[in-house]
């Protein structure tokens, strides 16, 4: 069972690099974007991979503050590109 924690852990991880890299080396402000809510999904998985494995369902608070920052964040700068590209 520890082998396949650290499974699911190496492939959170590695998804997590390949979306960091995005959010680095995007070309566009809406690639970092989508990247950027990538990231932030894999952290949703791990915490709640954590939550699973461990029994526990201590990190909900935290899950729900990073869920809404990420919905409110993509909106504004949807928002933002919206009216830049208005102009």
């Amino acid at each position: 069972m520890t082998v396949l924690i650290w499974a699911i852990y190496a492939v959170f991880a590695a998804a997590a690099l390949v979306a960091l890299w995005r959010v680095v080396r995007g070309p566009s402000i809406l690639d970092r974007v989508v990247a950027a809510d990538v990231l932030l999904t894999e952290v949703l998985c791990v915490l709640g991979a954590d939550m699973v494995i461990n029994r526990h369902t201590q990190n909900l608070p935290v899950m729900l503050i990073i869920a809404a920052v990420g919905v409110f964040a993509s909106i504004a700068i949807a928002r933002f590109v919206a009216r830049k590209d208005g102009q």
